[in-house]
């Protein structure tokens, strides 16, 4: 991954790992911030009320600016830990992670507990699809019809994404850019229709394409 891209999960996702009878149930979420962290876990918390422990863990930012975790009552280091090191060992950004666990009456020792929390958000993680997040300029491109098809044809050769295109009385193009292929996309569109388009720089945001 380098400065303008990192990886994140595609939707919400829940699953099940049954070991020694004991239910680990995995819940993921993308977040965007602590406060919908702390909203999904309320919500879980009501759900699971009657529930042996809610274990989490979440990250924040596409360096990891904000890390946290909670064992909920396992022993410390067994639960929590473990679930934000899984989360970070596929380089997830922004997203929680809540195990939830019913007790099956049988002790899984530590070694148990660690393993049996990392396959759950693990498992989770892998349910909720993991996709990569692009950090792009939004560019709006007027052309005329005549000049659509080669136009088109050189951006995709690009594996530049046109998001969409609106026909009126003129072509309109809403184009996204990697910053990563480092291509002067007016220069570009310029040159393939001889000065005959216009061009706009309508934001720069993060987007998966």
């Amino acid at each position: 991954m380098n400065d303008f891209e990192y990886l994140t999960i595609k939707k919400p996702s829940e699953s099940l790992l049954i070991i020694k009878k004991s239910k680990f149930i995995s819940n993921v979420f993308p977040i965007k911030n602590k406060e919908e962290a702390e909203q999904y876990l309320e919500v879980l918390r009501k759900k699971y009320w009657d529930a042996t422990h809610n274990v989490y863990a979440y990250t924040i930012g596409k360096n990891d600016e904000v890390q946290k975790f909670s064992d909920d009552g396992e022993p410390s280091g067994t639960a929590g830990k473990p679930v934000l090191e899984t989360i970070k060992s596929k380089g997830i950004k922004n997203v929680l992670v809540v195990i939830t666990r019913y007790f099956g009456g049988t002790l899984l020792g530590a070694g148990g507990l660690i393993r049996a929390y990392s396959e759950s958000a693990s498992l989770g993680l892998d349910k909720a699809g993991i996709i990569k997040v692009v950090k792009c300029n939004i560019y709006k491109v007027i052309i005329d019809y005549g000049l659509l098809g080669s136009v088109e044809w050189e951006i995709r050769k690009r594996n530049i994404v046109i998001k969409n295109i609106s026909y009126t009385e003129d072509v309109l193009l809403e184009v996204c850019v990697p910053i990563s292929t480092n291509i002067d996309f007016p220069k570009l569109i310029l040159n393939l229709t001889d000065g005959n388009a216009k061009i706009n720089l309508i934001k720069c945001c993060y987007m998966s394409i």
